[in-house]
């Protein structure tokens, strides 16, 4: 019988349209660390990681810029700027699949959302408690200045989520 047991979150890749910009962002309002200054990748089929990429992109996509961060705790952010991306229409569509959002905690939601928009993202919606009166846990949708969608929780995912978010209050 197969084991299963939950497998630990590693890293996310991010495509942006400006890797500079977006590694100044994210240091500046989120505090991520950087582990890997901005770096280029050339298609070289001679070496382990351009006969890697080769793998993932499919031969003839040139070069291509990468930077690595890393959260407070290990989760790594991977950056990438291609010199043919496309800059999609930024809109707001939650039911296309693919990922939606990702979240990050911080127990100042409000002060991080003022910190994001300073830095040119968007606040999406009014800061959100889960039980108003009851438990302070708080969240609210955010938006990079490249169309990411991020989310804020003041607690963790846990906390929001065991105590029943979703359930019926009056009943």
């Amino acid at each position: 019988m197969e084991k299963r047991y939950p497998r630990a979150f590693s890293h996310i890749g991010i495509s942006v349209p400006d890797i500079a910009k977006a590694l100044e962002f994210y240091q500046q309002a989120l505090g991520w660390y950087v582990i890997m200054d901005v770096t280029e990748v050339k298609e070289e089929k001679d070496t382990a990681i351009g006969a890697m990429c080769i793998d993932v992109f499919g031969e003839g996509w040139g070069s291509f810029k990468i930077a690595h961060l890393s959260t407070s705790d290990s989760i790594g952010i991977e950056l990438f700027e291609f010199p043919q991306n496309k800059t999609p229409r930024h809109e707001f569509n939650p039911y296309q699949t693919g990922v939606f959002h990702f979240c990050v905690q911080d127990p100042d939601v409000e002060g991080l959302a003022q910190r994001i928009v300073e830095l040119g993202g968007k606040q999406r919606m009014p800061i959100r408690e889960y039980f108003p009166g009851e438990k302070p846990y708080r969240m609210v949708y955010m938006e990079d200045p490249f169309g990411n969608i991020v989310e804020i929780y003041s607690h963790s995912y846990e906390l929001h989520y065991s105590a029943g978010a979703y359930q019926n209050q009056s009943a």
